[in-house]
């Protein structure tokens, strides 16, 4: 794999006055209303960053508590950690494994690979309208982003980069940072290894995580909280048609150290 060139200059636009997004919506032509009403115009090798919290309501990942029956093993994990059965229950739905549980928390391997809290379930900024709700990840966020390329591209005709980026903590590391949980058309891992340091020394273990870093950079603009900015566009990356996807950053169980 060529190592991409590094930019000398990035800029990060947010898109404000998006609405609130909801089950079936086009979310792809809410962004370029977004992109509109923010006054940018497309080019070529424009990332957009999306929240993963709008794929999933758009993609109707909502759950409603009342409907979740919760068996034996949740009930007994719910008492441990003490969280509500039925929310422990959709964790062990959305999981491969549990790796660790403790009070207020239960660590996973999620289905879709990625190490998470509470299998990146969440109830924060979720409409609770009907009941109780917990919003899930979206089913394959990899192709999700394919999608929403697709469809930004014929309405913009623009091949813009996307990632669908997620807040996540990291061990030994307070706060958090975000997570590239899909992508397309943009390369994730820049694989450096084989090339020279300052000094001649050939490295042997260097992959940039581009699609990560991307993920971060945006969250600084977009917030957790109530800032109301469901995408970033990120602008001064060399234009690229990768095929790589976000699930290629997950590291294979046999390289592994820690689970």
């Amino acid at each position: 794999m060529n190592a991409m060139s590094m930019p000398s200059r990035l800029e990060l636009h947010a898109l404000t006055g998006v609405p609130l997004v909801r089950a079936g919506d086009d979310l792809a032509a809410l962004l370029g209303a977004g992109l509109q009403h923010a006054g940018l115009v497309p080019v070529a090798g424009d990332v957009l960053v999306v929240a993963q919290k709008v794929v999933s309501k758009a993609e109707g990942r909502h759950v409603l508590l009342a409907d979740i029956e919760p068996s034996e093993r949740a009930r007994q994990l719910a008492a441990e950690v003490d969280k509500d059965p039925r929310l422990v229950e959709l964790i062990l739905r959305e999981s491969a494994r549990i790796i660790r549980a403790a009070p207020g928390v239960i660590i996973v391997q999620h289905r879709l690979g990625i190490v998470c809290a509470n299998a990146g379930i969440d109830q924060s900024n979720v409409e609770h309208d009907r009941g109780e709700c917990a919003l899930l990840l979206p089913r394959d966020p990899d192709g999700s982003a394919r999608a929403l390329r697709s469809a930004l591209r014929d309405r913009t005709g623009v091949a813009l980069g996307v990632v669908i980026t997620d807040s996540i903590n990291r061990p030994w590391r307070l706060g958090t940072v975000g997570i590239a949980v899909g992508s397309a058309g943009i390369t994730v891992l820049d694989d450096r290894r084989g090339q020279h340091d300052l000094f001649g020394r050939e490295l042997q273990v260097t992959m940039s995580n581009r699609a990560d870093s991307i993920a971060t950079a945006a969250l600084l603009i977009m917030g957790e909280t109530r800032e109301s900015v469901p995408a970033v566009l990120l602008r001064g990356l060399p234009a690229e048609d990768s095929d790589q996807s976000a699930r290629q950053a997950i590291r294979p169980p046999h390289e592994d150290l820690f689970l």
